[in-house]
């Protein structure tokens, strides 16, 4: 069964709204009555209750005012905050183009010391060369309508970016369905360059690389979003329209989980290697 990785952010959302809606009722107002004393329709309140609208940080405080329980916004603010940048939609988080998104990251992967990463349709960021990175962020760039189209640029900061596989002091766990080692991304060429490169970065000591067979009987898990682990503290799952950040305790045990049985199904070396040769044999 799929892993459903909005749960976080929406579970966050809810626990919010759950304590508005405590403070509305431990204070002895109607929905319309708090609507009233806060200068907005009552339609607004129910929104925020059953989770179906954020409340700004004016919301929360008003609320609070209304109710009489102003100390309690100061950590009702920072929960909804803390919800709200669990699941982000990626239109927001690439409007100022593909390059600064990449940017964004680097001082986290310089801080990070073990990654976990399964992809089952590309390859890992981690591992990309320029000419698939520009090729595949172009691509994202023109489906998601990026008003900056700086696909070139943000595939060169991720491979800078990615230079970290060559730091001490980190290790790199990634896992590739095989069908990821036959969607072609940009020319044939630049496949090839990409194929090769994980040959050699495979080989690398930092780098651990397992390719699940497609052949793979009994399957013990199904394909999943890509995802990623960052130590034991933050699991990114990156969806079509936005970007899951977890950080539940119990929900991050579950990726380790789904990731260890994947880890299991997956080859490594020479087997993995030979995958790979296969699938560079199949461009020409």
């Amino acid at each position: 069964m799929p892993i459903s990785p909005s749960s976080s952010a929406q579970a966050a959302r809810e626990s919010v709204a759950r304590r508005l809606r405590d403070i509305r009722k431990s204070a002895g107002l109607t929905v319309s009555e708090l609507a009233s004393q806060c200068g907005w329709h009552h339609a607004k309140t129910s929104r925020i209750e059953n989770s179906r609208t954020a409340p700004s940080a004016t919301d929360i405080r008003r609320w609070c005012e209304a109710c009489g329980h102003v100390a309690q916004a100061g950590d009702l603010i920072a929960q909804s905050l803390n919800a709200e940048s669990m699941y982000s939609e990626w239109r927001h988080q690439v409007r100022s183009g593909m390059k600064q998104l990449q940017d964004s990251w680097v001082q986290f992967f310089h801080e990070t010391s073990l990654f976990r990463v399964y992809s089952s349709t590309m390859v890992p960021g981690l591992l990309q060369t320029e000419g698939y990175a520009a090729a595949l962020l172009s691509t994202i760039a023109d489906f998601r309508d990026v008003p900056v189209n700086d696909g070139p640029e943000a595939a060169a900061a991720r491979v800078e970016r990615s230079r970290v596989i060559h730091e001490p002091g980190h290790r790199f766990v990634l896992l590739i369905e095989e069908a990821a080692l036959r969607y072609q991304l940009g020319s044939p060429e630049a496949m090839a360059a990409q194929l090769g490169y994980l040959l050699t970065a495979g080989a690398l000591p930092s780098v651990s690389l397992g390719i699940i067979p497609m052949a793979t009987k009994e399957r013990r898990i199904w394909p999943q979003e890509t995802f990623h682990v960052y130590d034991d503290n933050l699991v990114s799952v990156e969806m079509l329209s936005a970007q899951v950040n977890i950080t539940q305790p119990s929900e991050i045990a579950l990726y380790l989980k789904a990731f260890e049985e994947l880890r299991g199904m997956a080859v490594y070396g020479a087997a993995a290697r030979a995958l790979i040769v296969n699938a560079i044999e199949t461009l020409h």
